[in-house]
């Protein structure tokens, strides 16, 4: 059989499993040993194993239980309760403030964690009801909730981005100082579109009104709510950066904030810890499981050949190479909105990343680009992962189409910050430039 049939068949079968909805891991195991066993015989399963065995020795998996873990207890701290409230005394005042203000809660939860979930949900259950009492435009709302949600896999420290490093070999310090800046650009666009919009529509955002707005002696006083936070993200993420810590040992000390957190807000109990826990070893279950499905995927991706094939297909495309690598963030794209992130990184990157690095692109810029094209999928239906998130907080009178029409001039927003970083590679790769 041709090396383009057995292709057609590998990556056919994929698709035709993961469209009945199986769970990815055992699609990706499965399919990728079953055509090993019939191409190489039993004795590629040797390989499989030996490349799961080096991947469990890397002490940089460790931070992912660790990050997880770090989010499931601020999330129940009651951090979030305190930032919105200052929040809401400083900017409550402005068109749109609470929306903006919002918005900065969602990027200081994503530089405090590494997953996107927390900031919905915290934000869906704090954020949301005040907003609209206050005669916010729901769909502002929602839309805002699930753009600054997103962040969390962007914004220092990152899981996809450690998973993206254990894949590609590219360092974990140089992709979480390459998502600093790309992150502030993209808060800046949407708080930009949110004042421009609130301008020419002042009803989808009314300010408070004065008799409403805090004192000068009042909005002090709340600062004192960000103090915890900010040394949090500057123990955590800037002892990586400078090189003091590695990601696990950061994640570590990430994870004794979180827990002084819950001490300062009398959340800390047993309950918390073990629920916690459970969380944490249920979703650390499920990537681990993936990494091994993927190890399967890409030896028998490489054994049979189709590596070679796809790459001089995709090389082929007319344009030359930035009209390869449109290409494949336009594939990531698509597959966003129907695949688990982890599982596009897993089924894409051993495609894509030898090109990417044949045509002599930076393999950390297009890291980025994958993941804010990750981010965007986490807010694209039909499946994005905070829809549904946002969906399970929010009240009854919201309807999952408001959710989904929500999201569409954010997402315009998010694909023009992706542009810009493509055309302006030094925003993503000026910092580790710098800092390695």
């Amino acid at each position: 059989m041709s090396i383009e049939m057995i292709t057609l068949l590998f990556f056919g079968s994929l698709l035709f499993f993961l469209v009945l909805g199986l769970p990815l891991a055992f699609v990706l195991g499965g399919v990728s040993v079953i055509f090993l066993y019939f191409t190489w015989g039993p004795d590629a399963f040797y390989m499989v194993a030996s490349q799961i065995w080096s991947t469990m020795g890397n002490f940089t998996l460790v931070a992912i239980p660790l990050f997880v873990f770090m989010a499931m207890v601020l999330e129940r701290t009651g951090v979030a309760k305190d930032l919105y409230r200052m929040m809401y005394l400083w900017w409550g005042g402005l068109r749109g403030g609470l929306a903006i203000g919002t918005l900065g809660i969602c990027a200081i939860f994503a530089a405090m964690c590494g997953i996107s979930g927390a900031a919905v949900v915290a934000m869906g259950t704090i954020a949301l009801p005040s907003m609209l009492e206050r005669g916010y435009d729901k769909r502002m709302v929602l839309g805002c909730i699930n753009t600054g949600g997103g962040w969390g896999i962007l914004i220092p420290p990152s899981i996809l981005m450690i998973l993206y490093s254990l894949i590609t070999g590219v360092s974990v310090g140089q992709m979480f100082a390459a998502g600093v800046l790309p992150g502030i650009l993209l808060m800046v666009l949407t708080c930009i579109y949110i004042i421009v919009r609130c301008y020419f529509q002042p009803h989808l955002a009314p300010a408070l009104p004065k008799d409403e707005r805090a004192s000068w002696r009042e909005k002090m006083l709340a600062l004192r709510a960000v103090i915890l936070p900010i040394i949090i993200v500057v123990v955590t993420l800037g002892s990586i950066i400078a090189g003091v810590t590695t990601p696990t040992e950061a994640a570590a000390v990430g994870v004794f904030g979180a827990l002084v957190s819950a001490l300062v807000y009398r959340k800390f109990s047993w309950e918390l810890m073990r629920d916690a826990s459970i969380r944490t070893f249920k979703l650390t279950g499920m990537i681990m499981w993936i990494l091994f499905a993927a190890h399967a995927f890409s030896a028998a991706y490489q054994s049979m050949g189709a590596q070679e094939l796809i790459e001089g297909m995709i090389t082929g495309i007319p344009g030359g190479p930035w009209a390869v690598i449109i290409t494949m963030m336009v594939i990531v794209f698509f597959l966003a909105m129907v695949l688990d992130p982890v599982g596009i990184m897993l089924i894409t990157l051993p495609v894509f990343l030898p090109i990417v690095q044949s045509m002599g692109f930076d393999p950390v810029w297009f890291g980025i680009l994958f993941v804010i094209n990750m981010e965007i999928g986490y807010m694209t239906p039909p499946f994005g992962f905070n829809l549904f998130y946002l969906k399970g907080v929010v009240p009854p009178s919201i309807t999952m189409k408001d959710i989904y029409v929500s999201v569409i001039p954010f997402v315009l927003v998010e694909i023009v910050g992706l542009a810009l970083i493509m055309i302006f590679p030094e925003i993503a790769t000026y910092l580790p430039d710098l800092m390695f």
